[in-house]
């Protein structure tokens, strides 16, 4: 059995101011709570709103933000993207063999709602929704 490894490198995050903007203004998005998340898939290895110097050079780019003011400690929010980023890492094979297979990109968002830290049984649950939602939509 071909065994891809389930790891998540800097260069699947993302970081690019540019992109970012591009993400929110003309993204698409749900909610799986406790995760609202943003999507926005682009057609071929880059598109005309995105200079050649910033291509993606993966084929899924991942932000995961946890707003300061619903988890007001530092401690917190990193063990909440800690959770968040281990979930994404061991189901994102899935979604990257597809846009991958398609020569597609796809920015996405993960922003945490809640006010209180969630079990990793929680996020792990909605990051499959979400994974699972991801792949009807952009078929």
């Amino acid at each position: 059995m071909d065994r891809c490894r389930a790891t998540f490198p800097k260069n699947e995050r993302l970081s690019r101011k540019h992109l970012i903007e591009i993400l929110f203004q003309k993204g698409v998005s749900f909610v799986a709570y406790p995760l609202r998340v943003i999507y926005y898939p682009m057609k071929g290895a880059t598109e005309k709103v995105i200079p050649t110097t910033v291509a993606l050079n993966t084929s899924v780019s991942v932000l995961i933000s946890i707003p300061k003011k619903k988890i007001k400690h530092a401690v917190d929010r990193n063990y909440i993207k800690r959770r968040i980023r281990e979930s994404y890492r061991l189901r994102k094979h899935e979604l990257a063999s597809l846009f991958s297979e398609k020569d597609k990109k796809l920015l996405l968002a993960f922003i945490y709602l809640s006010e209180e830290k969630s079990s990793f049984a929680t996020i792990d649950k909605a990051m499959t929704k979400v994974i699972h939602t991801l792949l009807t939509i952009t078929e």
